[in-house]
């Protein structure tokens, strides 16, 4: 029986290709989403793939929602934690509001997946944990102090969590992107993605299908020996 994997934000952008790269790989997919209807029925539409919608800041929505996908499809054995949004601007602008609902479901939809799941990876010993962070929670970046907060923190999240799992054979990791060819960066004003693609070494933006190569490893078997690391997938912007 093909193993069950839900990846939050997993209609469009990154999430939509990671949904299909995992299930290229065999797993049985699941993709949560909060608000796009038409996109959750293009993805199964397209792909097969089943959409459940509920809100991954809210606790206990992710409780409920996590054990009616296991009631329903079968019990999670991977998580990606790919849903996110931005909330930009300076600190001086910023209201707490936007500071709040970025560390709500960035990183609180991490923890509240994790909960909600991790305990029965534990029991069957085996379990993939998949953090999407980013590269702005490596190096920071300007007018997003929530954002890259909510990123750095959600590299501490697996790093920490990764040590709890590692003996009952869940791993967790971690990846970085750069900046990838998606809606969220389309966002972002043309003089300023110059400046951003003129500072990558590989002279491009990232494509989702990378992202979903990366995720679709660590989702292996053959990452057993790979936990509590960040891969970083940014065509070389940053090093460490």
């Amino acid at each position: 029986m093909a193993r069950v994997a839900i990846v939050t934000g997993g209609t469009r952008g990154i999430g939509r290709a990671i949904c299909e790269k995992l299930q290229d790989a065999g797993f049985t997919v699941i993709a949560n989403y909060a608000g796009n209807d038409a996109a959750a029925e293009q993805l199964k539409a397209d792909t097969g793939i089943q959409s459940y919608k509920w809100d991954v800041g809210d606790h206990e929505a992710c409780l409920d929602g996590c054990a009616r996908v296991a009631a329903e499809v079968g019990p999670i054995d991977v998580v990606v934690n790919n849903a996110g949004i931005t909330r930009d601007g300076t600190l001086h602008k910023m209201s707490y509001d936007d500071w709040h609902e970025v560390m709500r479901i960035n990183l609180g939809g991490c923890f509240n997946m994790a909960k909600a799941c991790f305990p029965g990876m534990r029991e069957r010993g085996w379990g993939r944990i998949v953090n999407i962070g980013s590269i702005n929670g490596q190096a920071g970046q300007y007018g997003q102090v929530n954002y890259a907060a909510a990123k750095s923190g959600i590299h501490g999240f697996t790093k920490a969590l990764a040590q709890e799992g590692a003996k009952f054979g869940v791993t967790v990791n971690a990846i970085a992107p750069g900046y990838i060819d998606t809606d969220m960066v389309a966002a972002v004003p043309e003089p300023v993605l110059e400046k951003i693609v003129a500072k990558i070494p590989v002279g491009r933006l990232g494509q989702a299908n990378e992202i979903a190569r990366g995720v679709a490893f660590l989702c292996s078997e053959n990452a057993g020996f790979l936990t509590g690391s960040t891969m970083s997938i940014n065509g070389g912007q940053h090093m460490y």
